[in-house]
């Protein structure tokens, strides 16, 4: 592919007020480090709490960062689709907010970008060089949902659900208008997508990731996991009856 020009990264953050300031200046510290421009797209997914006022203030400090927000939570999904139309960039991707994957992460995606010429990069919790700190029973039900996915899409990757992705500019552009998960199955309906329309160059990187208990809780993580199930399902549907196409 053409040497890298910009990299456009986008936040969804979701109640992040405690530490959206330090996690973007963290990030923005490890992306001027890297021999090309970048710009941080946060799209603060409800104004629920002061995520959005404490990390626009910063806007005018931070030079590549670019803040968005909305009322209402929309979901993940929606605001990574709302950032990626907004982003400029020839390498365009999404991280999580709270930075449980460690930024220095992104080097050894954007290198699968380069050498291979990836349409897209995904970091994997499961790569054999991923250093991973992360709860036994996430670590199972991860283990039967990428089983699952395998077997209905046939996608060759080990983990589809880690929250740092890299796309060429021309397949995030194609592949997230077409987005109809909102929410947090939305990774796999972007890589459902991509297969369909022939960008099959998908290749997983290691990542450092220590979880930290955020705003989604025991409890509810089962009821957020059976959903990512029944949406998984709907994408499985939408591709038999060319939905995609």
């Amino acid at each position: 592919m053409k040497k890298i020009k910009l990299l456009s990264l986008v936040v969804p953050a979701y109640k992040q007020e405690k530490t959206i300031i330090e996690d973007i200046k963290n990030l923005d510290k490890v992306l001027s480090s890297l021999p090309f421009r970048h710009e941080i797209i946060v799209v603060v997914d409800g104004f629920l709490d002061k995520t959005y006022v404490r990390i626009k203030n910063q806007e005018s400090r931070i030079k590549n960062l670019h803040v968005f927000g909305y009322a209402k939570n929309c979901g993940k999904g929606y605001a990574v689709q709302f950032g990626i139309a907004k982003a400029e960039g020839d390498i365009i991707g999404f991280i999580d907010a709270g930075m449980d994957i460690d930024p220095t992460s992104i080097p050894a995606l954007l290198s699968h970008m380069e050498t291979k010429n990836a349409d897209i990069a995904i970091g994997s919790k499961l790569h054999p060089q991923s250093k991973v700190k992360y709860p036994f029973v996430r670590k199972i039900l991860s283990w039967g949902y990428q089983n699952i996915v395998h077997l209905l899409f046939g996608l060759n990757v080990r983990d589809t659900q880690a929250g740092l992705k890299l796309f060429k500019r021309k397949v995030a552009k194609e592949v997230f208008p077409k987005l109809t998960v909102k929410t947090f199955a939305f990774d796999i309906e972007a890589l459902v997508i991509a297969k369909e329309m022939g960008y099959e160059k998908i290749y997983e990187a290691p990542v450092k990731l220590n979880f930290r208990k955020g705003t989604i809780t025991r409890l509810n993580f089962f009821i957020v996991a059976l959903k990512m199930l029944v949406d998984t399902v709907k994408v499985f549907s939408r591709v038999k009856t060319n939905y995609y196409k």
